[in-house]
């Protein structure tokens, strides 16, 4: 029974409202940018988006590294009971690879009506707080999970001027497993209920290299998971670190694969100012050149396990960070810029990360030999989740 019939039947009407207004730009930006080719029709049209099956396991995440990171819940589950979801093309490329048959874009909002069937579990990453969603999957008889839960100083400072919209949401999700006591107690001022703190499911199985690479005698530096702005700022420290480490080799690996043709202009912009070589890892996985541009997904895990030096993007503009664990597993020296507000408690639970400031990265990289290899100091439990959905199944 809904909690608050009143609220579900307005918050819809106006969400159908929204979605009639969006149709419009959602058509032209599916025909404008590749990255939303597949996505937005899927989304929005039900474009070869069929409903997933009745009675099963239902794991919604966004990001590729969302996605990821439910692998150790999904290899312990029944694989014919999984239904994944996602709402981006790279978590599609993430969930696909592990149900092929059952994965799926989550329609937006007002078309979960029509589209959403029964299922025992719905189990949702992180802060995806789709109201229509929880909502009508509890309706019609799910058991609702909010895993992974997190909520960054920025993020609960927001959500604190809307927090009675969220206090509707959270009275649809039966249990929260959050990443620390910290967002414990921000997600309960929210509303949240029957809060349980396990820690960062993104360590509790992390990743492992899949194939072995050639591993350069000379130094080797990973510009990984880098943003807008970010390649210029390693190329020019790569750059000045050359000057003393004249052997030393670049691996740059853009987050998303929209941006590898832009990244690559810039790579060849600035190899011939300074008569650098340089190539596309899909053309030759060998780290031969001194610029190698890794256009491929999926390939960042395996080159963390040869590099020496990784400087982990995302935190150098205000994007949040990224996931250190993965090159941490592998004793690194990690240098990440100042705002990783999204992998706070990540960090905290590795040993030597150095944090430095757009202006000090040349000068730290430098300083390459009093950096300390990096290492995770802790772990997670996912057993609790996994008991959860059991008893529905």
């Amino acid at each position: 029974m809904l909690k608050s019939p009143f609220f579900f039947t307005f918050y819809s009407f106006i969400v159908g409202l929204v979605y009639l207004v969006s149709l419009p730009i959602v058509f032209f930006l599916s025909k404008r940018k590749s990255k939303y080719r597949d996505s937005l029709p899927a989304r929005f049209f039900l474009k070869n988006n069929k409903a997933l099956a009745k009675d099963g396991i239902w794991f919604h995440s966004c990001s590729f590294g969302e996605a990821r990171a439910t692998y150790p819940l999904l290899d312990i589950l029944p694989n014919e009971l999984l239904r994944l979801t996602t709402t981006t093309q790279t978590g599609y490329e993430a969930i696909v690879s592990k149900q092929p048959k059952q994965s799926r874009y989550l329609p937006f909002e007002p078309l979960l009506f029509f589209w959403l069937q029964p299922q025992k579990v719905l189990v949702v990453m992180e802060a995806e707080f789709w109201y229509l969603l929880f909502a009508i999957a509890q309706k019609r008889g799910a058991k609702t999970l909010l895993i992974n839960a997190r909520m960054s100083d920025r993020s609960f400072h927001k959500y604190k001027r809307m927090s009675w919209f969220y206090k509707k949401v959270f009275k649809h999700i039966d249990e929260v497993y959050a990443q620390s006591k910290l967002d414990k107690e921000r997600l309960e001022l929210l509303g949240a209920t029957n809060v349980r703190v396990i820690g960062n499911i993104k360590l509790a199985n992390i990743p492992k290299a899949n194939k072995k690479l050639s591993k350069p005698k000379a130094l080797l530096i990973c510009g990984a998971s880098t943003h807008e702005g970010e390649e210029a700022l390693i190329l020019d420290a790569f750059y000045q670190f050359k000057q003393e480490n004249p052997e030393a080799k670049l691996a740059l690996v853009p987050r998303h694969p929209d941006r590898f043709k832009k990244v690559e202009m810039i790579i060849d912009e600035f190899s011939k100012k300074y008569y650098y070589s340089t190539h596309k890892y899909s053309e030759n996985e060998a780290f031969n050149s001194d610029i190698v541009l890794v256009d491929i997904l999926g390939e960042l895990i395996n080159i963390y396990a040869v590099s020496d030096i990784v400087i982990l993007g995302g935190a150098f503009g205000k994007i949040g960070g990224h996931n250190a664990a993965e090159a941490a597993q592998y004793g690194c020296k990690i240098i990440s810029g100042v705002h990783y507000f999204n992998q706070r408690d990540i960090f905290n639970m590795i040993e030597g990360i150095a944090i430095v400031t757009e202006a000090s990265l040349a000068r730290r990289l430098q300083q390459h030999a009093q950096l300390m290899p990096t290492k995770i100091i802790q772990r997670t439990e996912i057993q609790p989740i996994v008991d959860s959905i059991t008893r529905e199944i």
